[in-house]
């Protein structure tokens, strides 16, 4: 017996397929086996100007950011090397000279 994915819409596990479609009986979503697929493939996390970002690259923020239980700013323009992505609301995780250790939303940076 084959396994189906769960939907995407509603995870229901009672998925089946149906003249190449998979179809869900309690949302009656359709979708196709491709799109289950790249649905599973890993994230791809973009700046905003929607260059592809990928881990160590550099960034530069767009807009002064005040930190959240501070009373410092990171500024614009300023560069962060080596950043790490990852899932999540902040999917940057970085080091920022004289601040340290951050979380930052790749809505906010370009890529340099």
């Amino acid at each position: 017996m084959s396994t189906f994915p769960p939907c995407p819409e509603c995870s229901s596990a009672y998925t089946y397929e149906d003249r190449g479609l998979l179809v869900c009986p309690e949302c009656a979503h359709e979708w196709t086996a491709a799109e289950a697929e790249a649905d599973e493939s890993d994230p791809v996390f973009r700046d905003a100007h929607g260059n592809i970002l990928e881990d160590g690259d550099t960034v530069t923020v767009i807009k002064d950011l005040k930190i959240k239980g501070s009373s410092s700013v990171v500024k614009v323009g300023t560069r962060v090397r080596n950043i790490r992505l990852t899932e999540g609301d902040h999917d940057i995780d970085c080091k920022i000279d004289g601040i340290g250790a951050m979380k930052l939303k790749s809505e906010f940076v370009k890529k340099a």
